[in-house]
């Protein structure tokens, strides 16, 4: 089981990576190890707090949103192939109306689709950051999941990038913002009087009772005596 402090680490790494996506050729891989690592800083958190809510809803967001891209992926692969089957059996190379609205029409349904889940996924991910944000009192993270969600409803637009991009700075400023983990002290109560029922005090005496007895009169000792203090017997033997 990690801690926080691990998760705090592999966070910033993860966070930086995912940030990291606009990268021209090398920025999807970036982006999928960065989601990888993020999702065990989670994980770390989900254990260290005792709340299975957090990694079960990320897990659940993460689950929507690949369903999402699968399920978009396979409606455009399916217009495409019925867009070219048609295409086939058309007379002359000159493709109809009709084929071309259907090919229009199906990638339409796979992009809405495609954003649908990842709005869904979204806000099952700002539900996990709400919970990390209260028990971390990191508010940066409720912030960050907001920004997230807005960006992901507006995506159809371009200023739904923007936001998505914001939100992962935010997400970044997050996990840097996590303390560290702390070794709590516990302190003992002092010894002194206790409260007796009715108000009186009665002080706790330590025990003399050992089971050591006097050699010679048989008077019960205390453990660190060297004479006895009844007949003055040395107790050194």
């Amino acid at each position: 089981m990690g801690s926080i402090s691990e998760a705090k680490t592999l966070g910033e790494i993860g966070s930086i990576l995912v940030l990291l996506s606009v990268i021209p050729l090398a920025g999807s891989a970036l982006a999928i190890i960065g989601l990888i690592l993020t999702l065990i800083a989670v994980k770390y958190i989900s254990d260290a707090l005792k709340d299975r809510s957090i990694f079960s809803n990320i897990l659940v967001a993460i689950v929507l949103a690949i369903i999402g891209v699968a399920v978009g992926g396979v409606v455009v692969l399916g217009t495409l192939l019925r867009y070219v089957g048609l295409r086939r059996l058309a007379v002359g190379s000159t493709a109809h109306p009709a084929h071309i609205g259907g090919l229009i029409a199906g990638i339409i349904i796979a992009l809405v689709i495609v954003w649908i889940m990842f709005i869904v996924a979204a806000y099952f991910q700002r539900k996990s950051y709400e919970i990390i944000a209260t028990r971390l009192n990191v508010s940066t993270f409720r912030t960050a999941a907001l920004v997230y969600l807005i960006g992901a409803a507006l995506v159809i637009i371009a200023v739904g990038f923007v936001l998505l991009f914001v939100a992962q700075i935010l997400f970044v400023v997050a996990f840097f913002s996590i303390k560290a983990d702390e070794t709590p002290h516990v302190t003992m109560p002092p010894a002194g009087p206790s409260t007796q029922a009715g108000g009186s005090t009665q002080t706790a005496a330590p025990s003399t009772q050992t089971g050591r007895f006097c050699a010679k009169c048989g008077a019960s000792l205390p453990s660190d005596v060297i004479y006895c203090p009844s007949c003055g017997a040395s107790q050194s033997a």
